[in-house]
């Protein structure tokens, strides 16, 4: 297949190896700084080679940008580059092949295409990208398509799929069952509540257990958010569809591991019959929760999964939850905050995030403010009655349904671009994913090795 060279170069590469093309860099202000580009025509007018400037440091996203900049041609990487970079380089260009246009009469415009590289890690690269668009596609639906209803459907897909097994505890049966947070939460819905349950691989292999929350849509119940605050609210199901995307690629890539993943889907509506300010509820573990703001369900929905997700005592427990707007006040949006009760747990994913290029930041549980969820009338409350550290408190509130004996990592994350970034469009992200998938797969390695 005919394609097009792309080099990667500094001012000093563009001086002593592009001799050929140094005129038409001068001519075009072409200085090989840093992620700037440049099309350089051969002979006959054609795209002869593209130069991109090379930053310091190279990750995944140094060619992000470019198949939507690029002239819709193949192209291929005209340097030799390790496994590592190879695949960082074209997994960023992938991603940034991505645009949710499933609702627009025209048809998706062409983009630029990366031949793989040789080195590459290929099958890596395509269950991420596979993985990465579910979660894009599942977070930017709107709320109408992608209800709890939609959510169990694609569930039940992915275990088609990777011969996984479902099961589904709907309405009603989750007081029957014991799920009574959950149903509180989504029983004001016509789409009824659920309890989605997801297993894969050798039952007797590591266990690791996935828990995502799914608020397909959150009003804020009772305590009604404003408008400008439930616009985006489409979105509150990203920590479901997260865990979705990272069990893809386990599953996808057959990691020697027995998977479990837990979503509470739900939607937090209002009607006759929603919980109230001030309503006590039970809890699967036994807990009494004091409703003290019905717009803080993401953590009573997560409090019944996290508790039965213990149950079979997995070597790793992550949830994945936009639970709190604290944790973007501290951070902003583009980095997802971490909590875990493990610190050789924590280190190694810290590592893992900053290796994959898709960083977290720890905030830390905090037990002296513990007492902040305290209630008068029941065992806690699902709400401090202060403003500050609010993420810390969501997180302190979750571990009183952790058993303390199972590493658990607690990731609050936004789930949203808010901006267009190289590989990262505007709209639904999966953040942490890939540094949860690299933390297992390093510690299955550890696992294998004598």
């Amino acid at each position: 297949m005919s394609s097009i060279p792309i080099y990667l170069i500094t001012p000093a590469d563009l001086a002593q190896h592009h001799a050929d093309s140094q005129a038409w860099a001068a001519a075009t202000g072409f200085k090989a700084e840093a992620n700037t580009v440049c099309l350089v025509p051969g002979a006959g007018g054609q795209l002869a080679k593209v130069l991109v400037g090379q930053p310091g440091a190279i990750d995944t996203w140094t060619l992000g940008a470019l198949p939507h900049s690029l002239p819709t041609q193949a192209y291929h990487l005209a340097q030799p580059w390790d496994r590592e970079l190879a695949t960082k380089l074209w997994l960023g260009w992938q991603l940034g092949t991505y645009r949710f246009s499933v609702y627009r009469r025209d048809p998706r415009p062409a983009v630029a295409q990366l031949l793989p590289p040789a080195a590459a890690d290929q099958a890596y690269v395509n269950q991420t990208v596979t993985a990465t668009t579910l979660v894009r596609d599942l977070i930017n639906r709107p709320a109408g398509d992608m209800g709890p209803e939609h959510l169990e459907a694609i569930a039940q897909q992915l275990a088609d799929t990777h011969e996984a097994n479902l099961a589904v505890i709907r309405g009603e049966d989750l007081i029957i069952q014991n799920y009574p947070l959950i149903h509180g939460v989504g029983r004001a819905s016509h789409q009824l509540p659920r309890l989605l349950d997801l297993g894969w691989g050798d039952p007797d292999a590591p266990r690791v257990t996935l828990v995502g929350k799914g608020v397909c849509f959150d009003t804020g119940g009772l305590d009604i958010k404003p408008s400008s605050g439930m616009k985006l609210m489409k979105k509150d199901m990203g920590g479901a569809a997260n865990v979705l995307g990272l069990a893809t690629m386990v599953m996808g890539l057959r990691l020697p591991l027995r998977l479990r993943v837990l979503i509470p889907a739900v939607e937090n509506s209002i009607a006759g019959n929603a919980i109230h300010p001030l309503d006590v509820l039970p809890s699967r573990r036994g807990l009494t929760v004091e409703i003290g703001n019905t717009d803080a369900e993401g953590r009573l929905v997560l409090a019944d999964a996290l508790w039965e997700a213990g149950a079979d005592n997995p070597a790793l427990l992550v949830d994945f939850a936009t639970l709190t707007g604290a944790a973007r006040i501290a951070l902003g949006t583009e980095l997802p905050a971490c909590f875990c009760n493990h610190s050789e747990t924590l280190q190694r994913l810290l590592a893992c995030g900053l290796q994959v290029d898709d960083p977290l930041w720890s905030l830390p549980l905090h037990q002296p403010y513990r007492p902040m969820l305290d209630s008068k009338v029941a065992d806690l409350s699902n709400i401090s009655d202060s403003s500050y550290g609010g993420s810390i408190t969501a997180a302190l509130f979750l571990q009183e349904f952790v058993r303390p004996t199972i590493p658990w990592v607690h990731i609050d994350l936004m789930a949203w671009n808010i901006r267009n970034l190289p590989g990262r469009p505007e709209g639904g992200e999966a953040m942490g994913m890939r540094a949860v998938f690299e933390l297992i797969r390093q510690w299955l390695a550890s696992l294998a090795t004598p």
